[in-house]
């Protein structure tokens, strides 16, 4: 039997429990892991509130999409893995077929990559998912090129650390927004040439200065709704404003129109993007890798929490205070 975080009704964090279960042995293309660490990510708080972009089809439902751990059993029509490998587990499923919330998961055999063994548990299970979306809009769909500035928003999330990391390795310039002025020093730390508080600051106003009047080629926005207004008065023409996230919970405006029909392009985008197609994965994959042997990428770790304290880790995220990624361990 395995720990394994299930949740009966939609809501808060206090809805999840912890349950004894038998997560059995792997289908075809399945493989069965022993899970040592796991990423919470806005995503799962979202399906177990209820407003994601996929709703929960049945209860009890489980959770989770991001995991490090060792493989355990392998089933039919998998290749390329074997019991025994230390792997990670990136987010190319629906939580309503497969959760990592646990001590033991199924997953699917495709959303498997093999860890590098400088990377520990902790940093393979914060890893992927913030840089492999940051690869997937900024180089693989946004083709950002050395000389570009890319302005992100919610910069203190483990995707905007992931992205202003990824930004200077390109040779861009990466423009941090962030709410308040408490995370500007940090954000300049990890490697913001410029940090807009957009609670101080008019953000237009700051990027067309920054740009000498263009505009930044990318931005990239985890918020949305009314700000996008805002966020499009900044953007180059021909630039695009990249919507990867919807943290406001508000409806999200076409602004094109009302600021004058300017040459603007505004696109929702995902990490799925990238990790259900393989070849992109593999690309994706291979960018990351180096960039973490060469030490450009590193895992941004906020806090970490036992699994019998998933309540606590889903409040914290819900505070918005942390910095970078929050990570769960199943060690007992």
């Amino acid at each position: 039997m395995a720990r394994t975080v299930r949740f009966h009704e939609i809501g808060g964090p206090e809805v999840m429990r912890l349950e004894d279960l038998n997560p059995g042995g792997p289908g075809p293309g399945e493989v069965r892991i022993r899970v040592d660490a796991i990423g919470v990510n806005r995503a799962e708080a979202l399906f177990r509130s209820g407003h994601y972009i996929e709703p929960v089809k049945h209860l009890p439902a489980t959770l989770g999409s991001e995991a490090a751990g060792v493989i355990e059993a392998v089933g039919p029509d998998v290749t390329g893995f074997e019991k025994g490998q230390t792997i990670s587990v990136v987010p190319n499923f629906s939580q309503n077929d497969y959760g990592v919330y646990a001590e033991q998961a199924i997953v699917p055999a495709t959303a498997l990559l093999h860890r590098p063994d400088h990377v520990d548990a902790v940093s393979g299970a914060a890893v992927w998912m913030p840089y492999l979306t940051a690869y997937g809009a900024m180089v693989e769909v946004g083709r950002m090129r050395a000389g570009d500035v890319a302005v992100v928003n919610a910069a203190s999330s483990s995707v905007g650390l992931a992205a202003i990391h990824t930004a200077n390795r390109i040779g861009a310039t990466p423009v941090a927004i962030t709410r308040t002025h408490a995370k500007k020093q940090q954000l300049i730390h990890e490697g913001a040439a410029e940090v807009i508080v957009s609670d101080e600051d008019d953000v237009t106003k700051r990027v067309l200065e920054l740009t000498g009047g263009k505009g930044a080629e990318h931005v990239f926005d985890a918020v949305a709704g009314p700000g996008v207004v805002d966020l499009a008065r900044a953007v180059a023409a021909d630039g695009t404003l990249f919507l990867w996230g919807a943290l406001s919970g508000q409806p999200t405006p076409y602004p094109g129109f009302d600021l004058g029909m300017p040459a603007l392009n505004m696109r929702t985008y995902t990490m799925l993007e990238i990790a259900k197609d393989p070849q992109r994965l593999r690309r994706g994959a291979a960018f990351v890798a180096s960039g973490l042997r060469g030490g450009a990428f590193r895992p941004v770790v906020d806090r970490v929490f036992p699994l019998d304290e998933i309540v606590r880790a889903h409040q914290h995220m819900e505070s918005n205070t942390q910095f970078g990624k929050i990570v769960v361990t199943t060690a007992r």
